[in-house]
C-alpha cells in the first residue's frame, strides 16, 4: 500500500478522536438545541466545552468562536460577510495575495464583481510576502487585509505578527486564515492581533466537515460587521444556521488540545523527517520551492530537473500518494497558480511536487529516488 504523503491536504484521524466521536455518536444524539429535555442539555454541554477549548487554545473568548463546515466557509465568512457594510461605507477596498487559498480568492474575485477594489500581492521567488507590500496599500478605505499564515502548497510562513501589529492601529481588519499553522505554530497565532481567523479539523488529526471561524471584539467590544451568508436559524447566535454537528465538533476540539500539548513533540519528529528526505535525494539535482528558513517542517515542494511531476505521480503511484499542490486546484492540469505568482519559470513548475507529513509518518524514499535516477541517467 502507497505511503501517504498529503497531509496538506488532509491527514488521517486520530485514533484517541475517532474514539471521542463514536463515544457521542453512540450515547450523545441529541440535538443542541433542543432546549425542553435532558439531551439536548446533554449536547449542548459538549459543544459549550468544546468551544472552551478552542477559545483557550487560541487566547480567546469563548464567545468569539463560531463553528463552521472547515476553513472555506470561514474564509468566505470573512470577505463576503463584509461585502453590505463596504458598499454602505464606501471603505471598499481590500487586500489580499496572489497565494491564497481558492476560497479567499474567488471570494475576492466576487467582491470585485460587485464594485469592491482589491489589490493581489505577490511574492518573490522566495514565496514569502513582505510586511510592506501589504503596509504599503493601506488607506483609510482599506476594510479588510485577508492571509494565509502558512502556504497550502510550499509551506512558507507568512509574517502574521508584523502585520497584525500594524494593522491593529488601524481600522483596517485582519482576517487569517490559519487552516494549515493551526495545532503547529499556535504560540504565533495567539500572540497576533487579528479580528478574524479561519480553522478547520481535518488537517491535524480531526474530522473533515468541521471547522471553525473566530469573529473577535475590538477594544469598544465591537464585531467586526459580518453578516450571516445562510438564513434559517438561531445556531451560532445567527452566525451560522443549521444543526451542530455535535460528535464533530467534539473531534474538534480534542485534535486541536492533543495538538497544542504535542506540539514541540510533534515538530521535532517531523523535522526529522524532512532531514531522513532531504539525505535521501541527495546527490540528485532539484530546486526546493519557498525559503527555507520560513517554511514548516512538515512540508517540501520540490522540483527535481530534467522529470515532469505527472509522470511522477504515475511512476510511484503504488508506493507514495502526494500531489503538486492545494487539494482544491489538485483535479487540474493547469500550472500552479502559487508557484505562476511566485514568478518560477515554467519548466521548473512542472517539474514540482509537494510532499507533506506529520509526526507519525514513516517513509522509506528509495523508490521515488531510484525513479527519478531513472530518468536522468
Amino acid at each position: 500500500m502507497a505511503v501517504y504523503l498529503d497531509y496538506n491536504a488532509s491527514a488521517p484521524i486520530d485514533e484517541r478522536v475517532l474514539e471521542k466521536m463514536t463515544e457521542v455518536y453512540r450515547f450523545h444524539y441529541g440535538n443542541a438545541d433542543s432546549r425542553t429535555h435532558v439531551f439536548g442539555t446533554d449536547a449542548k454541554e459538549i459543544v459549550s466545552a468544546s468551544r472552551r477549548t478552542l477559545a483557550e487554545l487560541l487566547g480567546v473568548d469563548s464567545t468569539d468562536v463560531f463553528f463552521t463546515s472547515g476553513s472555506t466557509e470561514s474564509n468566505n465568512m470573512a470577505i463576503l460577510g463584509l461585502l453590505d457594510y463596504a458598499l454602505e461605507s464606501g471603505r471598499n477596498h481590500f487586500i489580499t495575495t496572489s497565494i491564497e487559498h481558492k476560497s479567499v480568492l474567488e471570494a475576492m474575485k466576487h467582491l470585485q464583481e460587485k464594485g469592491c477594489r482589491v489589490d493581489f500581492v505577490s511574492p518573490d521567488a522566495s514565496g514569502r510576502i513582505k510586511a510592506s507590500q501589504i503596509l504599503d496599500l493601506v488607506t483609510d478605505k482599506t476594510l479588510l487585509v485577508s492571509l494565509m499564515h502558512v502556504n497550502s502548497e510550499t509551506g512558507v510562513i507568512q509574517p502574521i505578527e508584523e502585520i497584525g501589529a500594524a494593522l491593529a492601529e488601524t481600522k483596517t481588519y485582519f482576517h487569517i486564515d490559519a487552516t494549515q499553522s493551526f495545532g503547529k505554530l499556535n504560540d504565533c497565532l495567539r500572540n497576533t492581533r487579528y479580528d478574524m481567523l479561519s480553522v478547520t479539523a481535518h488537517k491535524l488529526g480531526g474530522p473533515q466537515g468541521v471547522g471553525a471561524f473566530i469573529l473577535r471584539r475590538d477594544r469598544t467590544y465591537r464585531r467586526p460587521p459580518i453578516k450571516p451568508l445562510l438564513y434559517g436559524g438561531q445556531q451560532e447566535r445567527g452566525y451560522r444556521p443549521g444543526t451542530t454537528p455535535v460528535a464533530l465538533v467534539a473531534g474538534f476540539a480534542l485534535a486541536a488540545k492533543l495538538c497544542d500539548q504535542e506540539e514541540a513533540r510533534h515538530m521535532e519528529k517531523c523535522s526529522a523527517i524532512k532531514k531522513d528526505f532531504l539525505s535521501a535525494v541527495a546527490g540528485l539535482e532539484y530546486t526546493l520551492n519557498g525559503d527555507q528558513k520560513h517554511v514548516l517542517p512538515t512540508t517540501i515542494n520540490i522540483s527535481f530537473h530534467g522529470v515532469d511531476a505527472e509522470g511522477i505521480f504515475l511512476a510511484v503511484k503504488e508506493d507514495y500518494a502526494f500531489s503538486n499542490g492545494s487539494a482544491c486546484s489538485s483535479g487540474s492540469h493547469a500550472p500552479s497558480y502559487v508557484l505562476t505568482a511566485m514568478g518560477l519559470d515554467e519548466r521548473r513548475i512542472s517539474e514540482a511536487v509537494r510532499i507533506s507529513w506529520n509526526h507519525n509518518t514513516e517513509a522509506d524514499f528509495t523508490a521515488l529516488v531510484n525513479y527519478i535516477k531513472s530518468m536522468t541517467d
